[in-house]
C-alpha cells in the first residue's frame, strides 16, 4: 500500500508537468498532500504520538487543504488566467520529468541504506527536481509557487524515509517554511497583480530602474 501511494505521487508529477489548466495543477497538489498523509500514516507509526500528530496535521490539513485553498483564493482574487503557458511542449515536459525520475532512481541506488529506502529516495528527489523544473519552465508566477510546493513535498517525503529518526523539529521547520513562503508569494502576487493582471513573468522584463 505504501509503495502504491508513492507511485501515485510519481504519476502526479507527470500530470502536473503537462497540465495546461491552473486549477488542475492545484488539485494535483491536493492529491500529493493526501498521498503524503497516507505515507506518513503507514510509515511513521514507530515515532511517538506527538511527532506523528504533527506530521499528519501538516500533510492533511495544510498541504491537502489550506495551501491549495489559499492558492485558489489568490487566483480568483487577482483574476489570474486559468490557462498556463509553459516554455516547453507537453511531450518535452513528459520527457524531462521521465529523465529526472530516472536520474533520481540512479541517485537512490547510490544513497540507499537500511534507513533510506530506494522508492522513497527516488520519489523524493523526483519531487524536488520536478518542482525546480516547474519553476524554470513556466511563465506565470503562480506556477512558480506551485513548483515550490512540489519541491517542498519532495523534501517532506525525503524526511519520511528516515522513519522514526524524523524529529518533530524538522517537520515544524518545513511547515513554517511553507507558510512563510506562501504568505510572501501571496503578498508579492497581490502587489504585482495591480499592474500586470496575468502575472506573466515576461511582463517583468519591461521593468526598469
Amino acid at each position: 500500500m505504501n509503495n502504491l501511494l508513492i507511485i501515485i505521487f510519481l504519476i502526479s508529477l507527470f500530470y502536473i508537468a503537462v497540465s495546461g489548466r491552473l486549477f488542475v495543477c492545484i488539485n494535483l497538489l491536493i492529491v500529493q498532500g493526501l498521498m503524503l498523509f497516507g505515507v506518513a500514516f503507514l510509515s511513521l507509526q514507530e515515532i511517538n504520538i506527538i511527532n506523528l500528530a504533527v506530521v499528519l496535521t501538516e500533510t492533511l490539513l495544510f498541504k491537502a487543504v489550506i495551501l491549495p485553498y489559499y492558492i485558489k483564493k489568490m487566483v480568483v482574487k487577482n483574476k489570474i488566467k486559468r490557462q498556463v503557458s509553459p516554455f516547453m511542449s507537453g511531450f518535452s515536459s513528459v520527457l524531462t520529468v521521465s529523465i529526472l525520475i530516472i536520474l533520481s532512481f540512479i541517485m537512490g541506488i547510490y544513497l540507499q541504506n537500511e534507513q533510506l529506502k530506494l522508492i522513497y529516495i527516488t520519489a523524493a528527489f523526483s519531487g524536488i527536481m520536478t518542482g525546480l523544473f516547474l519553476i524554470v519552465s513556466r511563465k506565470e508566477i503562480i506556477q512558480h509557487i506551485i513548483g515550490y510546493i512540489v519541491l517542498e513535498n519532495g523534501i517532506v517525503l525525503l524526511s519520511f524515509s528516515l522513519g522514526k529518526e524524523t524529529p518533530m523539529a524538522v517537520n515544524a521547520g518545513i511547515l513554517l517554511d511553507i507558510l512563510i513562503s506562501i504568505l510572501l508569494f501571496g503578498l508579492f502576487m497581490s502587489r504585482i497583480a495591480k499592474t500586470y493582471k496575468d502575472l506573466d513573468i515576461d511582463q517583468l522584463n519591461k521593468l526598469s530602474d
